[in-house]
């Protein structure tokens, strides 16, 4: 049977994400999780291409991410993925974009032949992007990026259609392929009962790095390159003067309009 697997990430479901000023990592503790809202869509793509199939092939969702991250996994089994796979452990933490994608390829791996491998195109809360094409590049196989529908996937062919600049273009790459897709590509379904009774019940296996066979100097803080030297928040700072008609002619109110945006390089200061 011919496999399909989807990278899935538990993201934070609120904007008011901090950053831990220590170890430059996001601090997730306390955050309502879910899903990452753009590999829905690949979730979805890969319930499709499993229904199309006729019985021919098996999807999977895969995670990395702590015990809670499981959610995600049940979550893409509610949708109508098969199974699910979870990388989990201490090793991972404070994994940057390059230790996560080295630890996901080598997962993908160990589950062996993989016909098609999906993913959103960012998660929301890096939004880098990077991932999906990193783990392509290190499994060796064609990355697809903005990728809008997927056409065809006979005779050891993937045909997507991509979001470009002013339109799309169709590209037509050998199997296995990786494809990153965007929110455009469908419409998520509901998880149906049976489907929450399914992910409910579903056995997520645990995988370490010693299951994965990953060099552990490669994982977690230590096996990631990139460093944040610095974390600031931004802060806003508004000057204004309120002018009142009460208190001055709308003539008086228009000068010192004018005068101002003058002063903001906005207008020319009259003669």
């Amino acid at each position: 049977m011919r496999r399909i697997l989807v990278l899935v990430k538990h993201v934070p479901a609120t904007e008011r994400v901090k950053m831990d000023p220590e170890t430059g990592t996001m601090v997730r503790k306390g955050l309502e999780m879910v899903i990452n809202p753009l590999d829905l869509h690949a979730v979805e793509e890969a319930v499709r291409l499993k229904e199309r199939s006729e019985g021919d092939l098996q999807s999977t969702a895969m995670t990395m991410g702590p015990a809670a991250a499981a959610e995600a996994i049940r979550e893409a089994i509610a949708m109508g993925c098969d199974d699910g796979i979870h990388l989990c452990g201490r090793a991972f933490a404070g994994s940057d974009t390059w230790a996560t994608a080295y630890a996901l390829s080598q997962a993908v791996r160990r589950l062996g032949v993989i016909d098609l491998v999906l993913c959103g195109e960012r998660a929301t809360d890096g939004e880098t992007g990077q991932v999906g094409p990193m783990v392509g590049t290190m499994l060796d196989i064609p990355v697809l990026t903005y990728v809008s529908g997927i056409e065809e996937t006979e005779d050891g062919t993937l045909v997507v259609r991509r979001a470009i600049e002013g339109g799309h273009e169709v590209v037509a790459s050998p199997l296995p392929a990786l494809a990153c897709v965007v929110k455009e590509m469908n419409e998520p379904r509901l998880p149906t009962l049976g489907g929450k009774i399914a992910a409910r019940e579903a056995e997520i296996p645990t995988w370490g790095p010693k299951e994965i066979e990953a060099d552990e100097g490669l994982l977690g803080l230590d096996g990631s390159p990139t460093r944040v030297v610095k974390v600031f928040y931004p802060t806003m700072a508004r000057a204004g003067e309120i002018v009142s008609t009460e208190e001055i002619s709308v003539e008086a109110c228009v000068d010192r309009l004018l005068a101002f945006l003058a002063r903001s390089s906005v207008v020319e200061e009259r003669g």
